[in-house]
Formats: C-alpha cells, sequence, structure tokens
C-alpha cells in the first residue's frame, strides 16, 4: 500500500531556519511539491535548509533526482541543504549515488537543530 506523500515548511529556531519535513513517499508526483516548498521560503532564510526524513517510507530514483535538482538550485544560491533523519537504508541509498558528498547528513532533526 503506498504511504501518501506530505510536506510540511515548518520554521525552527525562533522562525529563522526553515525545515522541511518529508513524509511518505517520494517519487516523481513529490517534485512540485517540494520545490515550491523550497522555493516559497523567504531567499534570506535559505542559508541553510533542512530536510527531515524521519517519516518518509519510499525514495525512488525520481525522488532522488528531485533532491538532486534542489541541491544544485541551493547552491548556485550560495545556500544549504541539510539532511535530517534518514534511516539506515536511506543513508545507504544516499552514499550509493553521491549525494552524502554534497549534503551534510544529521542523524536527527534535533541534532541537526542544535548545530550552528
Amino acid at each position: 500500500m503506498m504511504e501518501e506523500f506530505k510536506i510540511r515548511l515548518g520554521f525552527e529556531n525562533g522562525g529563522n531556519l526553515p525545515v522541511i519535513h518529508i513524509s511518505g513517499e517520494i517519487t516523481s508526483e513529490a517534485e512540485e511539491e517540494i520545490v515550491e516548498s523550497y522555493e516559497s521560503i523567504p531567499s534570506d532564510k535559505r542559508s541553510r535548509v533542512i530536510l527531515n526524513f524521519s517519516e518518509t517510507s519510499y525514495i525512488n530514483s525520481a525522488g532522488i533526482a528531485t533532491l538532486i535538482s534542489l541541491i544544485t538550485k541551493s547552491s548556485e544560491n550560495q545556500g544549504k541543504i541539510e539532511f535530517a533523519g534518514l534511516n539506515t537504508h536511506f543513508r545507504k541509498v544516499m552514499d550509493i549515488v553521491g549525494l552524502t558528498d554534497f549534503v551534510l547528513i544529521h542523524d536527527s532533526l534535533n541534532s541537526a537543530l542544535t548545530q550552528v
């Protein structure tokens, strides 16, 4: 059974740190919402954006392509994307496709929020 994709943008650390919470399955159908969420963040707050994967159940190649385009877009604007809450399997997948060379990975959202 497919888990419904949901996305929620929140601001942590006094409203200064954008966190995109992703739950369900990240496939090609999620691309538009993920990109729109990122683009809805005020440009002065895009220097560090955390994607929280703690409730993500599945990522396919189209989902990974979406993440790559987001990382590229962010770095073109001197921003940084960080991942939090990846389970062991997703972390291994990110290693295999090379994303861990381009993003900082935190074990949990909490550990991401405590780093400055």
